[in-house]
């Protein structure tokens, strides 16, 4: 491995992320969250790239950019290609597999997925499922998770078994006030304003937005307000 020196060192890797920053916000959520294997080595392959170029003297810099440019561009069009063909779609992504189909454990998934018990009951004590016999339906995705359904018995009770309210929320909770300042977007986000705010902090002796730290709408309209100075 070549020398290089400090200054080099520093351009390239300066360079190379905001390259590598600009790629990652064009290929989308689906490439940073590597949501299947194919999504995962071409993420894995980018960030090498990346660091070949910072750190590896032999490498020129401009041909290192380029090349990653380009992987980024492969990745863009398959992803797009899969989209329109589901052939292409189930040759990068693969497909589900079902491992337990209603209580039973399918040796023929488990040899295909290349993967033991001891694999499946790992990704089961991961949903806090210690037995078999809980499980009706058990699907290993493309990610490599595993999506349960347990039986019925096992299943956890709704609101609609113990007919509780089944009103749907009126808000989505969400941050109102951060350090003394609105959050503007969320506001809007939700149709309200700031004398909403204002008569909702009044109520509960408060006059000032300044005073609070923190203050979260809750699903029925509610204020969830810390203040600044709560003595903590």
């Amino acid at each position: 491995m070549g020398d290089i020196s400090f200054w080099e060192m520093i351009w390239r890797t300066t360079v190379s992320f905001a390259v590598l920053l600009f790629l990652a916000r064009i290929m989308g959520k689906k490439q940073i969250s590597q949501l299947t294997f194919f999504h995962y080595v071409t993420g894995i392959t980018i960030g090498s790239i990346a660091a070949e170029i910072a750190s590896q003297k032999e490498t020129p810099f401009v041909d290192g950019i380029i090349s990653l440019v380009w992987w980024a561009i492969l990745t863009i069009l398959m992803t797009y290609i899969s989209q329109l063909s589901p052939k292409v779609r189930l040759l990068l992504d693969d497909e589900p597999t079902i491992i337990i189909k209603d209580g039973n454990i399918s040796v023929k998934s488990l040899k295909s997925s290349r993967m033991n018990m001891d694999d499946v009951m790992m990704l089961l004590r991961e949903q806090s499922i210690f037995s078999i016999d809980d499980v009706e339906y058990a699907v290993l995705e493309t990610n490599g998770e595993l999506s349960v359904l347990k039986k019925v018995a096992e299943q956890g009770a709704t609101k609609q078994d113990v007919k509780a309210d089944l009103t749907a929320p009126t808000y989505i909770p969400s941050e109102i006030i951060s350090d003394g300042k609105l959050v503007r977007k969320n506001l809007k986000e939700l149709n309200l304003d700031e004398e909403w705010v204002m008569k909702k902090l009044r109520k509960q002796g408060i006059h000032s937005i300044k005073e609070v730290y923190f203050a979260q709408i809750q699903t029925n309209g509610s204020l969830s307000i810390n203040l600044k100075d709560n003595g903590l």
